[in-house]
């Protein structure tokens, strides 16, 4: 799993995070058209337009899939302002689809359940979309850790390679389709950016985690053994009580390859 650019937990909500983006660039996300959307002057003659370096791209479709995860108690309208900005600039090359599978309330099912429902919606998206390359995902809080479990399932689910050098994906379906191979494909695609944005990649167990308890430690100490019985197993899991004698909690499982699955 290394293949993927890591780019960070960055601090912020996404409206903020894709003005950011689109404004300095992301690794594999290509910016041209955001950056040719007003003609270019050459200082000689008449302005030259972009619009033509995006002709045949269009004519394709999309070929890089941009997966966008929403966090706890959410749904994909919160990724409307950005999902809608993002496929302005970045043309029609991309395929930018906001994740529905783990909406609202279902957020407490825990991170490994989420995680399987995402990786199945992402594996569905892939088999309509005959031309798709490449992948990345941008994910907000929570949804970092679910987008994190998935990538990892998509990853176990290569199945082997055919004699055309294409490598053969197991759909949610059980049918085969055909992607680029490659080591470190996602669902059979070409990894190219993971980002997250405020995502708890090592729980909220500790001083200062959760704000709005206003680092009280009567309050910090209490929400622990409460948090399961607020926010299901998903609670257990950010506060790291899931554990069990001979098995650690999943987010420390989820620091390092385990059994099958490689995590990032």
């Amino acid at each position: 799993m290394r293949d993927f650019r890591n780019l960070g937990s960055r601090v912020g909500v996404p409206d903020h995070f894709v003005a950011a983006v689109l404004k300095f660039g992301v690794p594999g996300l290509n910016t041209t058209k955001y950056l040719c959307s007003h003609p270019m002057s050459t200082g000689r003659g008449s302005p030259v337009s972009c619009s033509s370096m995006d002709a045949s791209s269009s004519k394709q479709g999309p070929e890089h899939l941009i997966v966008l995860v929403h966090g706890i108690m959410a749904s994909p309208s919160d990724w409307t302002y950005g999902e809608a900005v993002l496929k302005k600039r970045l043309g029609d090359n991309f395929l930018i689809y906001a994740s529905s599978s783990n909406i609202y309330a279902k957020s407490f099912d825990g991170i490994n359940v989420a995680g399987r429902r995402l990786a199945k919606e992402v594996l569905d998206v892939v088999q309509k979309m005959a031309g798709l390359k490449k992948i990345s995902f941008i994910a907000h809080s929570l949804g970092g850790l679910f987008a994190r479990y998935a990538i990892a399932i998509l990853y176990s689910q290569q199945a082997k390679e055919t004699g055309s050098g294409a490598s053969v994906m197991l759909t949610s379906g059980g049918s085969e389709i055909s992607r680029t191979s490659g080591l470190g494909a996602i669902a059979g695609l070409e990894p190219t950016n993971f980002i997250t944005l405020a995502t708890p990649h090592l729980g909220v167990r500790g001083k200062n985690q959760l704000p709005f308890l206003q680092g009280l430690s009567i309050l910090e100490k209490l929400a622990a053994p409460l948090a399961p019985f607020i926010v299901g197993r998903t609670g257990a899991q950010l506060f790291l009580t899931d554990g069990e004698p001979s098995k650690p909690p999943l987010l420390l499982l989820m620091t390092s390859d385990h059994e099958d699955k490689k995590f990032m």
